[in-house]
């Protein structure tokens, strides 16, 4: 690929922590799962559960960030095609937007089947 430099960890490191603080800075979503993430993870530890139950339920919390991180990757790739209306980045941003809400879903069953375990 012409458009991949070099592999180098240091500066892969600084692409990977820009990139997070770009998303951080422009992404209202982010901020949000953010602080969900801050908040549930508050209210793990307050369960006073097993240590390998609280774990579980904070590891889980890191799958909508992570998501949330892909889905800003697709609308700003759509967006960097496109800004005028099409169905096809419509179903773009949706897919992205499912990616989301199924991540949810994930720590939702994790969380009760942890606690009802």
């Amino acid at each position: 690929m012409l458009n991949k430099p070099k592999y180098n960890l240091f500066k892969n490191t600084n692409y990977a922590l820009a990139g997070l603080k770009d998303i951080f800075q422009n992404e209202k979503s982010f901020k949000a799962q953010l602080m969900a993430f801050f908040i549930l993870g508050i209210f793990a530890f307050l369960l006073h559960l097993s240590y390998v139950k609280t774990s579980i339920m904070i590891i889980s919390l890191f799958l909508p960030l992570i998501c949330e991180v892909a889905n800003s990757a697709i609308e700003r790739t759509v967006d960097l095609v496109t800004l005028e209306h099409h169905e096809l980045a419509k179903k773009a941003k949706d897919a992205g937007a499912a990616l989301v809400f199924m991540a949810y879903f994930i720590v939702f069953m994790v969380w009760i089947l942890t606690l009802y375990a």
